[in-house]
């Protein structure tokens, strides 16, 4: 009697599995009668009232930043974009068909809404998502990820600590804001700090979105604008471009401690000047062409080279005063030392005469007595005598002409001395000067109202 009780238990569980439904997605279309040649799905817009816009709700999630071109004004992120719609043609109970809410089928068998990006230049390589998913209460949803290479307005004024802020702006390509209206209903900041991959060389701030009305080739159209806010990561900049063209400043500073009467101070500022120059030109090709108003850090770069310049026109000053100077002293010098050659001259040959003119005396004219001749022998030494003390007189004048001209050579002359005076304040003026402008161009930098 147990066996038979367990039989007929038996029976009844294979009973209650045959008659289970079983149900395919297939089933819900063919209810819908849902398929590529039903032109009341994919002709028109999915509405039974024309009257009554088609509302589209987008969501947009930013990814990554991939590339922001300042010279080509470009904007490359890598979004993922959500268009939710509702399509009154489409309903089903899903406990008729085995709890079944949501089916996926492919995008073009239903209307879709003809949503552009007017900031977009180039047209994605990646193929749209193949499937749309459609739900038991009307809802479809569409999900496409793209990477936007889009334009966008660059204000480099602050380079390189701006801030950016770009815009992608969606609406209809025909339809006007009676038949399609944008939506959107998430806070977008938060989503996409949470889903950020990368950033570039950039750091995402925010993400707005505002609803306007415009009016395009005389059709009123609902636009959603989503504004990316973003800042520039100046690290690098700092240490490759500003840093270096301060250490150049620094250099030209330095470069006083040089002596002004060789030429090794001319060379080295001219040699530091071209290197602020070689900075510019690659400073040129980050900055775009089309700024509206100087950047702070070309102001920078003039007001750099502009200093040196005006060092480099001081040193010249300088060095053409000191030459002139030397000029003149050379030729004192030159008048001085033709003077005592010819007076040494003309000294050695009365000293010769003289020689002579004893030794003539003395061999001549020797006495043959102890007493004869003398009284005209010690006359004539005399004369020689006085002679020779007026040449030695003449000698010792000629040595301290001589010695004074040397001590007046080593002392500075006057074009020397005001050039030591012109170089002394226009060190003062150059370090007064460069610290004003430093200080007003990083107080203007860090000013967040610019």
């Amino acid at each position: 009697m147990l066996v038979g009780f367990l039989l007929l238990l038996l029976l009844k569980a294979e009973g209650g599995r045959s008659s289970e439904k079983v149900c395919a997605y297939q089933d819900v279309l063919d209810y819908l009668n849902l398929t590529k040649t039903n032109e009341l799905f994919f002709m028109t817009r999915p509405v039974k009232d024309y009257k009554k816009p088609t509302q589209v709700c987008l969501e947009v999630q930013l990814y990554a930043i991939l590339d922001v071109r300042e010279i080509d004004q470009t904007f490359i992120p890598y979004v993922w974009i959500v268009a939710s719609w509702y399509n009154q043609y489409i309903w089903w109970n899903p406990e008729d068909f085995c709890g079944i809410e949501t089916v996926s089928i492919p995008t073009d068998v239903l209307w879709k809404p003809d949503i552009c990006i007017d900031e977009m230049t180039e047209k994605d390589k990646a193929p749209p998502s193949p499937h749309l998913t459609i739900y038991s209460n009307g809802l479809v949803n569409v999900q496409n990820d793209q990477v936007l290479v889009s334009t966008c307005r660059m204000h480099v004024y602050k380079f390189p600590f701006d801030i950016q802020r770009c815009n992608l702006s969606f609406k209809s390509v025909v339809h006007s804001v009676n038949e399609i209206q944008l939506v959107h209903q998430l806070s977008t900041t938060e989503d996409t700090h949470a889903t950020m991959r990368t950033q570039y060389e950039w750091l995402f701030i925010s993400m707005t979105v505002t609803n306007k009305t415009v009016v395009m080739f005389n059709i009123e159209q609902d636009v959603l604008v989503y504004t990316i806010s973003m800042k520039r990561r100046s690290v690098l900049y700092i240490v490759n471009f500003l840093l270096p063209l301060l250490i150049f400043l620094c250099l030209d500073l330095a470069s006083f401690l040089i002596s002004d009467t060789g030429g090794e101070k001319l060379s080295f500022k001219v040699t530091v000047t071209l290197a602020v120059t070689v900075m510019q030109l690659i400073l040129n090709e980050i900055l775009p062409a089309s700024s509206d108003r100087i950047p702070l850090i070309v102001v920078y770069c003039i007001g750099i080279f502009g200093l040196m310049m005006l060092s480099l026109l001081e040193t010249i000053l300088v060095m053409y005063l000191i030459g002139k100077d030397s000029e003149a002293k050379e030729t004192d010098g030159d008048r001085r030392l033709r003077d005592n050659s010819s007076h040494q001259d003309d000294y050695n040959g009365e000293d010769k005469r003289w020689t002579v003119y004893i030794s003539d005396v003395s061999a001549d004219q020797a006495p043959s007595g102890p007493l004869k001749g003398s009284s005209s022998l010690s006359m004539e030494e005399r004369r020689v005598s006085e002679k020779l003390s007026d040449e030695l007189r003449e000698v010792a004048k000629a040595l301290a002409l001589l010695i004074n001209s040397k001590k007046e050579d080593r002392k500075p002359g006057y074009w020397t001395r005001k050039s030591k005076t012109i170089n002394r304040a226009f060190f003062i003026f150059h370090v007064m000067s460069t610290t004003l402008f430093l200080v007003c161009m990083f107080t203007i930098w860090s000013d967040p109202q610019e």
